[in-house]
């Protein structure tokens, strides 16, 4: 199974926010600390304030924190709310798949519940497990040492 670009950097952007949870973040120095363009960012931003997982503030002083406490925050939720719409091969897509075996294909529920038993082991991982007690992430994500 491969995750996305747009899951990858959104679990960057909950995670960063995490690291500095006691102030609101830019997409600039997510962007800067994850070495990703603020043009991604912004729709990753956009999709994770509609889902609650971010609260953002716009203007001057304006920037994003988490919307939920981390413990609150199960990754299997984020993955499977990002990822859902995004077919895990091309024939599994209702609206384009051309395959002559869709009638009789075991192999699409046999996938779908691969895929969902991914999704139930992040569902015992919350964005606290990843960030707190993270000694190198915090590191690395202190906004001195994405300055560079």
């Amino acid at each position: 199974m491969r995750i996305t670009k747009r899951t990858n950097l959104a679990m960057r952007v909950l995670m960063y926010c995490a690291a500095n949870e006691a102030r609101l973040v830019t997409k600039s120095e997510i962007a800067r600390c994850c070495n990703t363009s603020e043009n991604h960012l912004a729709q990753v931003i956009n999709q994770l304030g509609q889902l609650g997982y971010l609260r953002t503030q716009r203007g001057r002083n304006g920037g994003l924190m988490l919307g939920r406490e981390m413990a609150a925050i199960r990754i299997g939720d984020v993955f499977r709310a990002l990822e859902s719409q995004v077919p895990i091969a091309e024939c599994f897509a209702d609206v384009d798949n051309t395959c002559p075996l869709v009638d009789a294909c075991r192999l699409r529920v046999a996938v779908a519940d691969a895929a969902e038993a991914f999704y139930a082991h992040l569902d015992d991982i919350t964005l606290d497990a990843l960030v707190c007690g993270n000694t190198r992430l915090l590191e690395i994500m202190h906004p001195i040492a994405c300055r560079a």
